[in-house]
């Protein structure tokens, strides 16, 4: 089963999403802050990364920039989510090492397909092994 790790620190929308994902067939993982993210992916080794970039303790920007900086999750698909459409998100995130980017709030059938391109695209972990 594919396991998704969502680093979210509002209740409702991580309730919500998680039970959309969830209905969809994924495994979900929830972490509420950056740095609990970035504990999490080492730990469960998920499929790929939904990371909010507004978060406590470690914002989603440096959480990612960790997360594609450790050998052992770097090969992890990361997808920005924000609602700070603005001119330039796109680019910041794909530049701290975002693999795709979604706004808030979310269509449940675009993220989906962002998602499948990103799985479809990723190395296993065997593969993505040094």
């Amino acid at each position: 089963m594919t396991t998704i790790l969502l680093v979210e620190d509002n209740d409702m929308n991580r309730d919500m999403l998680s039970r959309r994902l969830e209905r969809k067939g994924f495994s979900v993982v929830l972490a509420m802050d950056g740095q609990s993210g970035v504990e999490m992916a080492a730990s469960h080794a998920p499929d790929l990364v939904l990371m909010d970039m507004s978060l406590p303790v470690l914002d989603g920007w440096e959480a990612t920039r960790r997360l594609k900086a450790a050998p052992e999750t770097r090969h992890i698909p990361v997808i920005a989510l924000t609602a700070h459409a603005m001119a330039g998100d796109r680019e910041r995130a794909l530049e701290a090492g975002c693999d795709d980017y979604d706004t808030k709030p979310i269509e449940l059938p675009r993220l989906l397909a962002k998602i499948e391109a990103l799985l479809g695209a990723a190395p296993s972990a065997a593969e993505a092994a040094p």
